[in-house]
Formats: C-alpha cells, structure tokens, sequence
C-alpha cells in the first residue's frame, strides 16, 4: 500500500487521515505533544494578578503550553495551538458554515458538509446553559434588527457544566475537537509520532518523495507517496517556504476585539463561549469572556464575574506575510474602519442594556485564525490543488482559503480537508 503523511493533527489533518487511511497507509506528525486542559484554579490566578506580575501574554504559555502566543510589531497578540488536536482543543466549537467565497470560484462543498453533519453531533440547542444577561443581549440584538442566531456548536452540550473553559480545553468532554477524527484514524491502522516537527518537503522533479522532521533532537527523512500539509496557516506556509515553494503575501487573521463593561453577576466567565452571533458584512458579534484580556490588559481591573463583553471578529484585508517565523501584519485604513463601525455598534449594545458609555472599555486585539497564504482560485476548484507544488503534494488547512472568513473555519476546514482526501484517493 502506498504511504501518505500528514503534517498535522488539527481540523485539516485529523480529517485528512481519517478518510485516507485503508486507501493509503497514513503516517501523522503532529510537532505538539498530548492536549492537557488549563487545569489551575481560576480564583488563584485572579488573585494572583492583582500582584501585578502578569504583564505579558506569553506568561500564559508556562501554565497552559498549548496555547503558543506570538505578536505583531504592533502589538497585535497571535494565538494558536500545539499539542495533537491542534487548536480546535483550544476553541469555542462552533460549527459556523463559511464557504461562500469557495463557492464563488466553484468549489461546490454541499456534500463535504453533509457528510460532516452525520459524523459530528451540531446543536444550537443550548439556550437552556445561558445567564440571564446574555438572553438580555440577545433580545436587546434582535430589538436592534442584528437577527442574532444561537451558535451551532459540535459537541455533547448536554454534557456543558457551564464552567466557560471552552477555550482552555472543555474538561467535561462536551467540546468536539479533532482528536475525535485522529483517534478513528488511529483505530483503522494509522500511526502517530508527536512531538515530531516537519521542517521540509523533499521534491524531485514534480514530485514530493517525503519530509524532513525534526524528532528526539535530530532531522529525520521520512519517505511518502503522498505529503498533505495541514499543519495550520502559522506552519503550512513555514514549511512550503522551506522547501522552495513561493507563498503570497495575503496573510489574514481574523483580528478579535472585546468591547467590556462592568456589570454585577453577569458571570459570563462561568459560560458556554459565543452563545450566539451576529452577523454583518465584514463582522461578527459575539458574548465573550476574552481570558488574555482579562488577565492581561490592566483595563480589566474588576472580578471575572462582573465583566461583560461582546466579541468582535472582524474579516480583515488578505495583506499580511510570514517571513520565517516572522509575522509582517497590520490593520489596514478599510480595517480599521470596519472595526471602528464594530466597536461603536457593541458599544450601542451595551448602553441599551444599561452601561454609561464612560465606563466602557475595550481589550486587548487578538487573532488566531491565519489563512489565506496559497489561496485557490477557479482554475483550481476542482483539483482542489495549487500549480506551484509537485502533483503529490496537497494543502488541507487554512492557507488555501481565497479570503479572510471573518467567522470560525474548523468546519468549513474539514469540509476542505474532505475534499482534497477525495481527490487524492480518486
């Protein structure tokens, strides 16, 4: 039987293995190790940053390494996941569709999408988990004509405990996230080597003959028939570059700004994350609880319990570049714009609910979801593969989407990863 690799063991990858696997004897490296939930007590490092001590995002990597933080040269913080799982362990689960833009230049996903909704449960049934001050922002959306709809998240939330850790690794089990995929994958035949870090593609001619990975200290040659990167919009690029393969410099994020207030017993650290959305052109709104806010920009002075925040995501202009590990990313004047038009609508949300304006604030801009660095385009829709790479080697992550989402692509990145694995078995 042929042999395929897969770099990653996120969205894209777990995917990529689990329906190439029986066609192709799989091998998955995945540069992270075994996913840990955030397990430190929450109240302990409340109290602790009142000693002042937590002035810099990156802290958080030392209590929860799987979460990796990196910035921009203006302080835009970047956030993703190492571990297996990648980082749909370290997200809020939802199953928000956005191939609208791939339908566009003829990528047809109908029944990627289908397949998915008989593989992974997707609920919006979890009102009954909300806090009375998030039905509150819900109604005050609807009043104002934003048609907010409840989140569709893949999971159990029949499971929830409410505990609102879905970002740092749902303890409860009710969070989907791609292990699920990884460990089919792995029961059918697959192999798995962590903490394993793909540095290079190996080509002769027009084809791929394996990669080159950095495991236990030293650079091993791993030989492959089939080389499907999916290590993420962070890693992919990194790795195509390595291997002399040109990338654009249409580096998206999908920037994320809370706008917060304080407000007694809203406890919205203690619930389901993006319990709906909002959504407009450019933007989606969201209730929030933003943890790298919280306990890292001083504005956010008061107890978790009594702060308030709605979540802006912003789709933002495809003109960003990685140079090695370097990201060259800023807002742009039409960025800035959209979310200037983003911040005074959450602002206008939060002042009917009864805030004075003066006592809003804004916390700290972040992005974890990097796209768009070999974009598709119509030439491609249906080989699902870009002209620059040898004829076996495949992308099935984010660096392929053609625009920002500005919205939650892990479903739309499975249905992606689907459809290259059928194009790589056809």
């Amino acid at each position: 039987m042929k042999k395929a690799i897969v770099v990653g063991s996120g969205a894209g990858g777990a995917t990529a293995a689990k329906e190439l696997q029986g066609h192709y004897e799989v091998t998955v490296m995945e540069a992270g190790k075994e996913f840990r939930p955030f397990s430190l007590n929450l109240r302990m490092l409340e109290k602790f940053k009142k000693t002042g001590l937590l002035f810099d995002e990156k802290l958080i990597q030392l209590w929860f390494p799987t979460m990796r933080i990196r910035e921009t040269e203006d302080r835009m913080i970047l956030v993703h996941g190492s571990a297996i799982g990648g980082t749909t362990t370290i997200c809020t689960g939802n199953a928000i569709r956005k191939d609208g833009d791939l339908r566009k230049i003829g990528i047809d996903l109908d029944e990627e999408f289908e397949e998915i909704y008989q593989e992974i449960p997707v609920t919006s049934n979890h009102r009954h988990l909300w806090r009375a001050t998030t039905n509150k922002l819900f109604e005050i959306c609807r009043e104002m004509d934003l048609d907010p709809q409840p989140t569709p998240k893949m999971g159990n939330y029949d499971r929830c405990r409410s505990c609102g850790r879905c970002v740092l690794g749902c303890p409860a089990g009710a969070k989907w996230d791609s292990r699920r995929f990884l460990s089919i994958a792995l029961d059918n035949g697959s192999r798995l080597i962590k903490g394993c870090r793909v540095e290079k593609v190996v080509v002769e001619g027009n084809e791929a003959k394996g990669v080159y990975a950095k495991f236990r200290g030293r650079k091993h040659f791993f030989p492959a028939d089939l080389v499907i990167l999916s290590a993420g919009g962070f890693g992919t690029p990194v790795i195509l570059q390595n291997s002399g393969f040109e990338c654009e410099p249409r580096l998206s994020l999908d920037p994320v700004l809370c706008v917060a207030a304080e407000w007694e017993g809203s406890c919205q650290s203690r619930e389901i994350s993006m319990p709906f959305v909002a959504k407009k052109e450019h933007f989606i709104l969201s209730p929030y609880f933003d943890y790298l806010s919280y306990y890292f920009n001083k504005q956010w002075k008061y107890p978790a319990k009594n702060i308030i925040s709605m979540m802006i995501k912003l789709a933002d202009d495809n003109t960003g570049n990685l140079v090695g590990k370097k990201v060259e990313k800023s807002l742009t004047e039409q960025d800035r714009f959209r979310m200037g038009k983003a911040i005074a609508l959450c602002k206008d949300i939060l002042q009917h609910l009864g805030i004075k304006k003066e006592n809003i604030f804004l916390g700290t801009l972040n992005a974890g979801h990097p796209a768009g660095m070999l974009p598709l385009g119509k030439q491609e829709a249906k080989s699902l593969h870009h002209p620059r790479l040898p004829q076996n080697l495949y992308v099935a992550d984010a660096t392929i989407l053609p625009h920002s989402l500005g919205s939650p692509p892990i479903l739309t990145i499975i249905a992606l990863a689907k459809r290259v694995s059928k194009v790589c078995i056809d």
